[in-house]
């Protein structure tokens, strides 16, 4: 499915599903794993709502995110796409340790942002080292917005 047919989809869909959006976002970018967390609005948290490919032993630690910590909350706090082309030797500080043992290499997180305002964030990974282009991050960047209105 193309950016434009997703968003087509997230947009008239009555209520949200996260999984299959995410599902539908992971194969147009040829992507294997992602997650997609919501802002919650008493905590203040990024909290989990779909992911695939992340292993079990992880789940507790990115259930909940804190804006500013990881890849996650660094594009929460920027309001802007963060990405590393190679995740495994990262050294910028923006990958959390724990990260790592997702085993994958070029990932990209957006924040889900609606006339400025977070709702939450859209994280895909590949296998292999990638730099995501400027029009996938516009793309992905699309998606996440779209999947703000949901909220």
């Amino acid at each position: 499915m193309k950016a434009k047919t997703l968003i087509d989809l997230i947009k008239t869909s009555p209520d949200p599903d996260w999984q299959h959006w995410l599902e539908e976002t992971l194969a147009a970018f040829d992507c294997v794993t992602g997650t997609l967390h919501v802002l919650g609005k008493e905590s203040d948290l990024l909290e989990l709502k779909a992911q695939v490919g992340i292993p079990d032993f992880l789940l507790p630690k990115m259930s909940q995110i804190p804006v500013g910590k990881g890849m996650a909350g660094i594009a929460a706090e920027r309001k802007e796409a963060v990405q590393v082309c190679n995740l495994q030797t990262d050294a910028s500080g923006v990958v959390r340790p724990g990260a790592k043992d997702t085993k994958v290499e070029g990932a990209i997180t957006a924040p889900m942002l609606l006339d400025g305002v977070l709702y939450g964030t859209l994280g895909i990974a590949k296998k292999d080292p990638y730099e995501f282009s400027d029009e996938e991050t516009h793309a992905l960047m699309q998606i996440a917005s779209a999947m703000a209105k949901a909220v």
